[in-house]
């Protein structure tokens, strides 16, 4: 039986390991990212690692690094490789489009490039609200921008999800064992792609840090209130105004300013950055939306560590309170 993973994990350096137990399993591996120049010349190692993500955007430069080292032991034990991520390869396409001179109204509406195109910019258009409104807005107001981005974040996801599990189906089929490498937020991938593929063909499902953060005391997976705000929308695009929705969005503002931004590359063993994370949602899951209302103030112009001392603070006070 052919058998598929599909590996979530969040990108960040201290995975790599644990990715590079799971990849090896496997006679292919599908990454999250569009096919780039130079990809197939890093692997061989024709073209050195840092020449190769010069030319890249890339948001996780470490992660990224190590990663294409990964790929380059990989490809040596002659492990199949490919990036497969079309929604992005389409959104490069756009880009170099418009940089053409072209406008968004010479785009076929009939194309999928129209569909990718729409996405990302109420995607964007919303994030850019939040932003601004999270600095100038009320606090009603920046719950519901936040409410605003993660509903078009979601109707972007997926349709990100939807066209990779399309491109991705007939190509895992070409091998015995497929490993799709994927973030958390894309959990959502792995219903789509066993709707895709042959019925006997074995999708499985493996939240790579589950591990670690049993280590951590934590039995559920890792997902911040503005992931979980997101998959909600994604699951039920059209639910009605919920409780459970507002304290989401409002959990999700706090959790921004105190999650450290910064990619740690030192002690990787100790795993800061899932511990820091881990630390952020076991804190914002006390804050009732009462609370957020409170701390909003105090942290909006906050850097993180301070924000993340303001919070702190109320949280003890509160139990000082109540005892």
């Amino acid at each position: 039986m052919q058998k598929i993973t599909l590996g979530l994990s969040v990108h960040r350096p201290e995975m790599i390991p644990y990715m590079a137990d799971w990849m090896r399993r496997h006679d292919a591996i599908f990454l999250e990212e569009p096919p780039a120049d130079g990809f197939a010349q890093m692997l061989t190692g024709e073209l050195a690692v840092d020449d190769y993500l010069r030319e890249l955007d890339v948001e996780y430069p470490a992660f990224s690094r190590n990663l294409c080292y990964l790929m380059q032991e990989l490809k040596a034990e002659g492990i199949k490789i490919f990036q497969i991520e079309p929604f992005l390869e389409i959104l490069l396409n756009i880009h170099e489009y418009f940089a053409e001179g072209h406008l968004p109204e010479e785009l076929n509406k009939n194309s999928v490039q129209y569909p990718v195109y729409l996405a990302e910019r109420n995607a964007t258009k919303a994030l850019l609200d939040y932003y601004q409104t999270a600095m100038t807005g009320s606090f009603d107001e920046t719950v519901a921008a936040v409410k605003q981005f993660a509903r078009m974040d979601a109707a972007r996801f997926r349709l990100r999800d939807s066209l990779r599990a399309q491109e991705l189906a007939p190509k895992v089929g070409k091998y015995s064992s497929s490993y799709v490498e994927a973030g958390v937020i894309h959990y959502p991938l792995w219903r789509l792609l066993r709707q895709q593929v042959l019925h006997q063909v074995q999708v499985r499902m493996m939240f790579l840090a589950d591990d670690v953060l049993k280590t951590m005391g934590e039995k559920s997976h890792l997902y911040g209130p503005g992931d979980q705000l997101t998959l909600l929308f994604i699951f039920h695009p059209n639910i009605a105004k919920t409780t459970r929705e507002q304290v989401l969005a409002a959990r999700s503002i706090i959790f921004s300013k105190i999650i450290e931004k910064i990619e740690l590359k030192d002690d990787l063993k100790t795993f800061p950055h899932l511990r820091d994370e881990l630390a952020c949602i076991r804190m914002t899951k006390q804050l009732r939306l009462d609370d957020c209302r409170q701390l909003f103030p105090l942290v909006r112009r906050a850097k993180s560590a301070d924000a993340r001392q303001i919070v702190a603070d109320y949280l003890t006070q509160s139990k000082q309170q109540i005892w």
